[in-house]
């Protein structure tokens, strides 16, 4: 696990958004793993910006989302479809075609959730998946708890995780749907690199607990100490409680010029 400390959570989005230009750049079919919610709003300006001047293309990608509510309408201007077109897809050159999100409106949503999983494998796997994190340690929607073995699967959205994301619906509590299907920790374990994203003081007791404490299902995003190539970006305020910080710096520092992110 690469730690990566900066000033602010500016400097986070710019460094994010390079490692997933690198990737478009790099690779023939690339897959991308997008998150929702604030943490990658400021990596999606910035990669909308590159493709605005020319810097990259999006239109040989594919793209998988982490999760979707269950119950709203299709057409609800809150489904993490939506916000994930509004925010960043509909503003590059990657096909919607290629956009795939959990089918919450299958009959059978057992089986749709097994061929979400199945769909990303058929795609040859994601190449890099952005990651928030929740005040709980959650990741996606696998609140503390979670099997860290866990496929994508429907879960139950806690009273704080609703809570949370209220401001989304007006601060109406009752609006935030209670269930959601969510890639689980096992499928998210798949990708090839996860990039954690992170800023500000409300970040700093997760941050540590995922980052310096033990694993274990009590904080879900603490499964990231057992992937091979994992990337966390935070800033200075979400690096506060972390004891390793010094060494963090000094490792980035003198990083060799030659090993990617």
């Amino acid at each position: 696990m690469e730690v990566v400390i900066t000033p602010h959570g500016a400097v986070v989005n710019e460094i994010v958004a390079g490692i997933v230009a690198r990737v478009l750049q790099s690779r023939a079919a690339p897959v991308l793993g997008l998150a929702t919610g604030n943490s990658p709003l400021g990596v999606y300006r910035q990669l909308i910006e590159r493709y605005q001047r020319g810097e990259l293309s999006a239109a040989h990608a594919s793209a998988v989302l982490l999760d979707e509510y269950v119950g709203l309408s299709p057409d609800h201007p809150e489904t993490y479809r939506a916000f994930i077109r509004r925010e960043f897809v509909d503003h590059i050159d990657l096909p919607i075609s290629r956009l795939f999100t959990p089918d919450v409106d299958a009959g059978d949503l057992s089986a749709a959730c097994r061929d979400y999983d199945q769909l990303i494998g058929e795609m040859g796997g994601v190449d890099v998946q952005l990651l928030g994190i929740g005040r709980d340690g959650h990741l996606g929607f696998n609140e503390p708890g979670s099997s860290l073995a866990s496929r994508t699967r429907l879960k139950t959205l806690t009273r704080a995780t609703r809570d949370d994301n209220a401001r989304y619906f007006d601060d109406r509590h009752e609006r935030v749907p209670r269930h959601v299907v969510t890639q689980g920790l096992g499928t998210i374990l798949e990708a090839r690199h996860l990039v954690l994203i992170a800023s500000g003081p409300a970040k700093a007791s997760p941050i540590a607990r995922a980052v310096e404490g033990p694993v274990s299902a009590m904080c879900p995003a603490s499964v990231l100490q057992l992937h091979p190539h994992v990337t966390v970006v935070v800033d200075d305020e979400a690096a506060s409680q972390l004891r390793l910080v010094d060494y963090y710096r000094e490792a980035y520092d003198n990083k060799p010029s030659w090993q990617d992110m």
